[in-house]
């Protein structure tokens, strides 16, 4: 039998320890993890992603919940309701309500559908790009019930559309392999363009980065835009070039977009091109601590500077070595920045909480011989929102110093 048909009457039941905290799962916690977990040789027997029964250690319900026993995160909460049947209605329920709020915030399609926990899919991201859709299945059970979920997000939303992006380190912690591919309807014939804050950007939905693009900083990229008439700008870590174009939107003279990635500059420059600031843009290739660097040793000077770098501490093992890399990118920009101007620092870690990246944008400040007063700390925009007992779902983080003369 189909574990979409199953009911909980019929499905396997899990057992918190006698001594695990129910109290948290019975508050909106949606994990337990594997030392949480009475694992005997029927629990660890169950497929990843198989439906169970959740009880706490006196024997009384919890909800239906997912379960791998390859993961950390050995069982995910899907429904408070044990009598819940995982089909393409119950996925329905959930994107309804999830794409109700994204259409009061945007008038367009082109959001973040669905954010995992937060909107009641543990380990599900969904991005929209107009009639496409990008679907992480970051979890087994997701993978396991990928066709109900497509289904539904069809049935929803009417896309035409639905990419499969199975990328990634955390698809790897739930033992599934990488694989993208099309799973509804015909593939983009080329990068799709969204609209966005003034701008026109280009996302890669089979190739880039991701899903092709970061909408959770939108509203930092409006912020910055503000900050951005007249003036000379400098993107690093830019990607598709997502704080540069936003800025030239806002009226910058200038804006100079510095990455890794000469696809994702080749995508900036497209989306410079289709927004009408092509002769305002530039970019630079390169590693960007070493061009910031070079920027340093050239003299050069920008009156908004904005460093939007890849996740340097991914985990809690990786925070120290992470700071320390936040450190680095603050004293080789501030630098750059002319008497006056604006710096912007952001950090996409949820093991770096924002008291510590902002203490370690301080001292790098510090020493590069600056200092200055911060006028603005952002967050996700409210389509990522936040799951208030997880952590994890609360992990950008933006800040705006504007610097001395």
């Amino acid at each position: 039998m189909d574990d979409d048909t199953l009911t909980p009457r019929l499905l396997p039941t899990v057992r918190l320890k006698p001594k695990a905290e129910a109290r948290a799962i019975r508050h909106g916690f949606p994990w337990v993890y594997a030392d949480e977990l009475v694992t005997d040789r029927r629990t660890q027997s169950l497929a990843p992603g198989a439906l169970a029964v959740l009880e706490d250690g006196d024997r009384r319900v919890l909800g239906l919940v997912t379960v791998n026993s390859r993961s950390k995160i050995i069982a995910r909460m899907l429904d408070r309701d044990p009598e819940a049947v995982v089909d393409q209605a119950w996925f329905e329920a959930r994107l309804t309500r999830a794409q109700a709020h994204r259409a009061r915030l945007y008038p367009q399609p082109f959001y973040r559908l669905v954010h995992a926990e937060a909107d009641g899919l543990p380990g599900v991201v969904i991005d929209r790009f107009g009639d496409v859709a990008v679907v992480q299945p970051n979890a087994a059970w997701a993978e396991a019930h990928l066709g109900a979920l497509v289904a539904a997000l069809v049935a929803v939303t009417g896309v035409t559309t639905v990419i499969k992006n199975g990328q990634g380190r955390v698809r790897s912690l739930e033992g599934l392999t990488e694989e993208t591919a099309v799973v509804h309807g015909p593939a983009p014939s080329g990068p799709v363009q969204v609209p966005m804050n003034g701008a026109i950007y280009l996302a890669d939905l089979l190739g880039g980065q991701k899903t092709g693009l970061f909408f959770d900083q939108r509203e930092n990229h409006a912020f910055a835009a503000r900050l951005a008439k007249g003036a000379r700008v400098l993107d690093v870590f830019a990607h598709v070039g997502g704080f540069g174009l936003a800025a030239l939107a806002g009226g910058a003279v200038s804006a100079l977009a510095v990455d890794a990635s000469a696809p994702a500059l080749a995508l900036a420059t497209g989306g410079a091109g289709a927004s009408g600031f092509a002769d305002r843009f530039t970019t630079r290739q390169g590693d960007a601590f070493d061009v910031l660097e070079a920027l340093g040793a050239e003299g050069a000077q920008f009156d908004l500077v904005i460093c939007d770098p890849p996740a340097f501490a991914p985990a809690k093992p990786a925070l120290e070595a992470g700071l320390r890399a936040y450190e680095r990118v603050a004293r080789l920009a501030a630098p750059l920045v002319a008497p006056g101007g604006y710096l912007v620092l952001c950090s996409c870690s949820h093991a770096a909480d924002l008291q510590a990246f902002r203490n370690a944008c301080a001292r790098g400040i510090g020493r590069g011989g600056r200092r200055g007063q911060l006028i603005y700390t952002g967050f996700a925009a409210p389509d990522h929102p936040v799951l208030p007992q997880l952590a994890e779902t609360s992990y950008l983080k933006a800040l705006a110093f504007r610097l001395d003369g």
